[in-house]
């Protein structure tokens, strides 16, 4: 299933350019788990292939977090928890990433979201509870922005990097070759969690 995924993040990539970036983050930043960590280096590889441009590739990635935000902050905000926990699941949305969000939010208020735009697993859900407290919009915005710049061009630059050493250095297929098999085996461990859950709270 991992590799489908990467293999759909190329392909729209590849095919799409700057487009297909923007596209693919901000789906990222809609609470649906598409992970930035595999767009973005490979959006850094085409940097590496003279395809594309860094700070580009950082800006245009920055500018569909806002996007995607646009619309989980919509939901957040018009629709409240009820609707999250009514809809969530169909984006695979768990309590415990919504939970650990809102946490973050009600401890540090607006600037959540500009910290949390440049922490895993947070940066993709913390427009909820940021919609929820209706926090101002333009505000919003700036802070999702400037948030996410950073984490986009440091992944981007991690990939242009790799990008410029694949043929030079060897032992980096091995590397990616048993990092793919290490995401599959946790992909097919959180699915089979995901339904585990499901099934028991039915239960109960």
């Amino acid at each position: 299933m991992a590799g489908m995924v990467a293999g759909w993040i190329v392909a729209v990539m590849t095919a799409g350019g700057y487009g297909g970036l923007a596209l693919l983050m901000a789906v990222e930043s809609a609470c649906i788990p598409l992970p930035s960590e595999i767009i973005l280096p490979f959006a850094g590889y085409l940097v590496s292939q003279g395809r594309m441009n860094l700070f580009l590739v950082a800006t245009v990635g920055a500018l569909g977090c806002n996007l995607g935000s646009a619309v989980a902050y919509a939901v957040g905000r018009y629709g409240g928890r009820p609707a999250i926990d009514r809809w969530g699941k169909y984006v695979l949305l768990r309590h415990h990433d919504l939970d650990l969000a809102d946490r973050f939010f009600a401890r540090f208020g607006a600037p959540a979201v500009l910290v949390g735009r440049m922490l895993p697993v947070v940066r993709t859900f913390i427009a909820l509870p940021a919609g929820i407290g209706e926090m101002g919009q333009v505000r919003f915005h700036l802070y999702t922005f400037i948030g996410s710049w950073p984490w986009c061009f440091a992944l981007a630059y991690v990939g242009m990097v790799l990008g410029e050493r694949w043929a030079s250095v060897p032992w980096l297929h091995t590397v990616f070759h048993y990092a793919d098999i290490a995401i599959a085996a946790l992909v097919v461990a959180a699915v089979g969690w995901f339904v585990w859950e499901r099934r028991r709270r039915r239960s109960a």
